[in-house]
């Protein structure tokens, strides 16, 4: 059995994210010492990083709570979790061609002042400081 501290360091995250994991549900209620201390053991951990996994390919909290619901399940049919990931993959193309125009946007301003001037004379600063 594992204190919240050794964990969190197992699974390289801050004692806080074990405590908000919990409160949000993800993260079933652990059994306690006779000092009161959070006890877990290794189906916890492994039940943490699947969170962190989730977490580092950006996935929502609803997201992977439906993942979860799939994995503590697993006689389900796994057609919802195709469609799960393949929203969430629509939603990272989205954001990409969202961060792909802010690039594009960045470089047209970044050549309104191509030279070294006062402030006062700064294209950027003249560009945003004009009603889009």
């Amino acid at each position: 059995m594992l204190r919240i501290g050794e964990l969190a360091k197992k699974a390289d995250c801050l004692v806080q994210t074990v405590r908000f994991y919990e409160s949000e549900g993800l993260l079933l209620e652990p059994a306690r010492s006779e000092g009161n201390f959070r006890l877990y053991d290794d189906a916890q951990l492994q039940r943490l990083l699947f969170i962190r996994r989730c977490r580092a390919k950006d996935m929502t909290l609803d997201e992977i709570r439906q993942l979860l619901c799939f994995r503590d399940r697993p006689e389900l049919d796994c057609g919802e979790v195709n469609a799960l990931v393949d929203s969430h993959i629509a939603q990272v193309r989205a954001k990409i061609k969202e961060l792909r125009e802010l690039e594009r946007e960045l470089i047209e301003l970044r050549r309104s002042c191509d030279t070294a001037r006062t402030a006062r004379d700064c294209g950027i600063l003249s560009s945003l400081g004009e009603p889009a």
